[in-house]
């Protein structure tokens, strides 16, 4: 077995592996393994890395699994004691990887980890897709030390002490190979977006925990896939979190949070249509609400083999407060401003 096997899952994406594979390889060590998982690309991707990158391990899957099934599949090709899942659009700094082993030697209670994510097109400030550590709020609704909503923070240092997380990114992701299977892996049904967010909460259902450590930092540049304001992203954004509450939230909190989700889902749609004329994501949210209300009774079991799995009756890291109403209502607008010291 090796020690660590960094995996890139590519689709399509020769330029970004032209571009943010360097940095990779350049921190590399002799118990890491660097692994490009190709999801069935139609592109030269695979060309090129033969050509230029002879060395990296490559595993070709026959078709687009999205990145839920596409890295479900890759990994089952692997031997290793951490995966570390890192999308095709992010740079690595010089012994980056150092501190997340050794936190995660140290911890055996700790199932994945993160670094602190910041944005490869300005890299004072914080990246969406991550920041300095995930969390939910009381209805759902994904944030991070760094980032509410689309507001995004400078880095100043303010979030440099490790912390417990409800969730780790996708973009940057170690996991302890035993957690990610004894867990089942990503749902490959949700095939892109809030996966790593489900896993994450699985694993904390289960006693597990996830941190961030900012000690190691990454740039990442986001939007690589599917770019922000695609309807396919906003309708996957919203079918999939509406599965994950479904699937992770305790019984006392089911209902409740699944009849006022109804109602701020379809208010977020009229939203988009009325003030910003946005007709392809109403369009979007109204399908994949029709989406959830239809796959719904094939999530039963596993909603069953969740709430039984349960160690613990409530989570400190899903957030007892509605961020929409901090933010819009009470105009808290940063991490900090909604945990004054």
């Amino acid at each position: 077995m090796m020690k660590t096997a960094i995996v890139i899952l590519n689709w399509n994406g020769r330029k970004m592996l032209e571009t943010y594979l360097p940095s990779v390889t350049a921190s590399l060590t002799d118990d890491v393994a660097l692994v490009v998982a190709d999801n069935g690309s139609s592109d030269d991707s695979l060309a090129f890395l033969a050509e230029n990158y002879p060395s990296v391990l490559t595993i070709r899957l026959a078709k687009n699994l999205g990145f839920a099934g596409g890295y479900n599949e890759a990994l089952k090709h692997l031997d290793a004691e951490y995966f570390v899942l890192l999308n095709s659009d992010v740079e690595v700094t010089p012994h980056w990887l150092n501190p997340l082993v050794a936190y995660m030697d140290a911890h055996d209670d700790v199932a994945a980890c993160q670094p602190k994510l910041l944005s490869h097109t300005d890299k004072s400030r914080f990246e969406y897709a991550g920041a300095a550590g995930g969390f939910l709020d009381r209805y759902g609704y994904p944030f991070c030390r760094g980032r509410l909503f689309d507001t995004l923070e400078s880095d100043r240092g303010q979030y440099d002490s490790p912390v417990e997380i409800l969730w780790a990114t996708g973009a940057c992701l170690m996991i302890r190979s035993t957690d990610f299977w004894r867990a089942g892996g990503f749902d490959s049904r949700f095939f892109a977006h809030n996966e790593e967010i489900d896993l994450c909460w699985r694993l904390k259902i289960m006693g597990r925990r996830i941190v961030c450590l900012p000690q190691s930092v990454v740039y990442h540049l986001g939007g690589g896939t599917l770019p922000k304001g695609n309807p396919m992203k906003t309708f996957l954004n919203f079918r999939n979190n509406l599965t994950m509450l479904y699937k992770c939230l305790p019984e006392e909190d089911l209902h409740r949070v699944m009849r006022r989700r109804w109602f701020l889902d379809y208010l977020a749609a009229w939203q988009t249509l009325l003030l910003n004329r946005n007709v392809g994501d109403f369009k979007a949210i109204y399908k994949a609400r029709r989406a959830f209300r239809k796959w719904l009774p094939e999530f039963r079991e596993d909603r069953e083999c969740i709430q039984r799995s349960r160690c613990l009756p409530a989570l400190e890291e899903r957030k007892n407060f509605s961020l929409l109403w901090q933010y819009y209502a009470k105009r808290k607008k940063f991490y900090s401003e909604l945990y004054p010291q």
